[in-house]
């Protein structure tokens, strides 16, 4: 069993950034593949990014995240971070965190993974 434990988050201006934090407990998920998804209010939940477990330096990026969040692992803390720059307002949602073993293929489907984080709000706002 995984327990993630999400933290950061909060409420920033228009392009600024935020770093959100995703600890595992209880096991290492070294090997797993996280992934990190959003929900905004009346919205379904969406791809964010990913970074394989089965090659470290195999990342994905949704669309609108792409070149502004990167996701980076410290698997010696047994934690996963999503830096996010040049934040939007678009960007405003609750961020979760998750760990499994998707297929390559179904990497940014929420069905792959396994263990999830109780989510983190962020809000960008003027």
């Amino acid at each position: 069993q995984v327990q993630l434990v999400q933290s950061g988050g909060g409420s920033v201006q228009p392009g600024e950034s935020l770093r959100l934090s995703c600890a595992a407990h209880g096991r290492t998920f070294n090997y797993y593949t996280v992934g990190w998804f959003r929900q905004a209010p009346g919205k379904e939940r969406e791809f964010v990014g990913a970074n394989w477990g089965s090659a470290q330096d195999t990342y994905f990026y949704a669309d609108s995240v792409q070149g502004r969040f990167t996701i980076s692992r410290d698997n010696a803390k047994n934690t996963v971070y999503l830096q996010m720059n040049r934040l939007n307002p678009e960007d405003t949602a609750r961020y979760y965190c998750a760990a499994g073993h998707p297929e390559l293929a179904t990497i940014r489907a929420e069905t792959g993974y396994t263990y999830w984080g109780q989510g983190t709000q962020v809000t960008v706002s003027s």
